[in-house]
């Protein structure tokens, strides 16, 4: 997939300074119901009160992935009071980091915001344990994010 509507303005896993006091994290994917809502639970999970986070999808489906929020409970994560939301420039602009999972072109570009790409199977359409290997490597890529961000993870 690469990063064809990012450009030069991605920024791969390096540390980053947070450019606020607490940075705030958009996780975006087409339907805000599966892999960023996951990524959102796990940023929540680990860093608290340190990491302001959000998600939204481009085009939100109805209610979370019901497999989602089973794998993500098998982890002690509820996601039964998350929503999918619609994608809006300012949602983008109160960013400080944009991580996108699939969602291509229609995710707005704003100067001074830090892109990261995370390449991720789907889980739509899978059952838990088609869904478990995505959460998975999420989990990985968060604590990453963490890292980067110069965050302690809680858990």
């Amino acid at each position: 997939m690469g990063l064809p509507a990012f450009g030069d303005q991605a920024v791969p896993c390096a540390r980053m300074s947070p450019i606020t006091p607490t940075p705030e994290v958009l996780f975006v994917c087409v339907h805000n119901a599966g892999r960023s809502q996951m990524a959102a639970g796990f940023l929540r999970h680990l860093a608290g009160d340190s990491v302001r986070v959000r998600s939204a999808g481009s085009m939100p489906a109805d209610r979370i992935n019901p497999a989602v929020m089973e794998a993500m409970a098998e982890r002690g994560i509820d996601l039964g009071a998350s929503i999918p939301s619609k994608l809006s420039r300012d949602k983008v602009s109160t960013a400080d980091v944009v991580v996108t999972m699939g969602c291509g072109d229609a995710c707005p570009v704003l100067p001074g915001k830090r892109y990261l790409d995370w390449e991720l199977d789907d889980p739509a359409g899978k059952g838990v344990s088609g869904v478990r290997p995505v959460r998975e490597e999420i989990e990985v890529l968060v604590r990453g994010l963490l890292t980067d961000l110069g965050v302690e993870a809680s858990s």
